[in-house]
């Protein structure tokens, strides 16, 4: 649609010129020799096999290195919750005493086996699972993030191709109008100073698809980065902004999920729970603990003198002596009760409830604030969309046409024409900051079921 409104307008503009005397622009004839700019949209852009929005977040959930670490780190908190469910080892103990210059000799073998009383193993094992859980929670909210992060720069990368290729369409359109102004100036039915102001028009509109381009270049380099990909593999996107621009639930309903579901709001509460069960370790270590004990002892001993056996002989003095004892060893908490460790998880406990309040408070105020962004966005796509879009292209049409008339100067056709441009380079923005606005609904409210896609 712009692309035949443009070519219109610069063929009828041209048929109505005035025919000065002719003139020479041989300093700026040379660039219209060059060939039109092919568009370069198929670089970044496949209607067919892009990827969409949904299927970037997903290539993103699997190969962004640090999921993939955080990943490992669970692997590690499940390993150390089997760890911390094992009991403790029995202890054994050898020792052997030797006479010098003699043959007396003692054997003592013992061992013990602790038995962690009050609920030390339980409350170890407790506060190893809370510990998972909190990483789990902290893990899916990274992909929340990052999820929201990967939409959010998908939309940038699909304005600025947006931009790109309403730039190339306006460029071809503004080069063919150049192309019949010269014609114009060639049979001397035009002034050269006409020639030129359209030629900086051109040279102007092809600054602006270099500038767009790059950031093409760099919102795909962005956008490689964050969902794993190497700079010099091969991206290209599909899909649009405007068919995000569907009703929402209500901002109660979307609260409540955003308080049920969102990730860093549940780590938050394993935090809080992790706190008490390291209230219950403590308070456990603080108690009466014992072990059971066991020892076998064989003692080899004699005397120089000799003495008779039972059976009369002279023999000398030795004994071989076994004895078995049993025992509990117990672990008295008379000076240490662990007070000290146990206040500081209760003071541990506190902050996490309050990191808890403020938490539900914060998420509360992003849910609110991406609604409002979401809605003050939406009616300014709307009023460009229905107000703003038809009223410049009617603008452009009244210009040429007075300038058809004389009452207008090239100039004026010109500014018109780049506030044309304005026009549409501000209605391209205004969908991607609906786009990103209800991204931003996804993110705080961390529920996909929120948006249609």
């Amino acid at each position: 649609m712009i692309k035949k409104l443009l070519i219109a307008f610069w063929v009828l503009m041209v048929q109505g010129l005035p025919g000065p005397e002719p003139a020479l622009a041989q300093g700026t004839s040379a660039m219209l020799t060059q060939q039109k700019p092919k568009s370069s949209l198929s670089r970044y852009f496949d209607p067919n096999a892009g990827l969409s929005a949904d299927e970037e977040v997903s290539y993103a959930l699997a190969h962004n290195g640090e999921l993939a670490a955080a990943r490992s780190e669970i692997e590690a908190a499940r390993e150390l919750v089997q760890q911390a469910s094992l009991r403790r080892n029995p202890q054994l103990d050898i020792e052997r005493k030797q006479q010098i210059n003699g043959s007396d000799n003692d054997t003592i073998v013992g061992a013990m086996l602790p038995l962690e009383l009050g609920g030390r193993r339980s409350a170890r094992v407790l506060v190893a699972q809370r510990e998972l859980e909190m990483k789990e929670r902290l893990l899916k909210d990274r992909e929340r993030l990052l999820a929201a992060e990967v939409r959010a720069k998908f939309g940038e990368a699909l304005g600025e191709l947006l931009k790109l290729g309403f730039t190339e369409d306006l460029l071809l359109t503004t080069d063919e109008g150049y192309r019949l102004v010269a014609a114009r100036v060639t049979e001397g039915r035009t002034a050269p100073l006409e020639q030129n102001m359209v030629l900086v028009e051109v040279n102007r509109i092809r600054s602006m698809r270099e500038s767009n381009e790059g950031k093409v270049e760099v919102a795909m380099l962005e956008l490689r980065n964050l969902i794993g990909m190497r700079p010099v593999e091969p991206l290209r996107l599909r899909g649009d902004l405007d068919h995000l621009i569907e009703p929402l639930p209500s901002m109660a309903i979307a609260t409540e999920v955003a308080l049920r579901e969102r990730p860093d709001l549940q780590a938050v509460r394993a935090f809080e729970t992790l706190a008490e069960a390291r209230i219950a370790q403590a308070r456990s270590e603080g108690r009466l603990d014992a072990s059971l004990t066991g020892k076998y002892e064989l003692m080899n001993f004699g005397f120089p003198q000799r003495g008779f056996n039972s059976n009369g002989e002279l023999v000398p003095i030795q004994g071989r002596f076994h004895s078995v004892a049993v025992g509990l060893t117990l672990d008295l908490p008379v000076r240490n009760r662990n007070e000290g460790a146990i206040a500081a998880a209760v003071a541990e406990k506190a902050a996490a409830t309050q990191r808890r309040e403020f938490a539900e408070l914060t998420v509360q105020r992003e849910v609110a604030s991406a609604f409002a962004r979401y809605q003050s966005a939406a009616r300014a796509a709307e009023i460009y969309r229905v107000g703003v879009q038809g009223q410049a292209n009617a603008n452009l049409d009244v210009v040429r046409q007075t300038y058809e008339l004389g009452s207008k100067t090239l100039l004026d056709v010109i500014a018109e024409q780049r506030r044309f441009i304005e026009t549409q380079t501000g209605y391209i923005e205004a969908l991607v900051n609906t786009y990103q606005a209800r991204v931003e609904i996804e993110r705080s409210t961390a529920s996909a079921k929120l948006i249609t896609r």
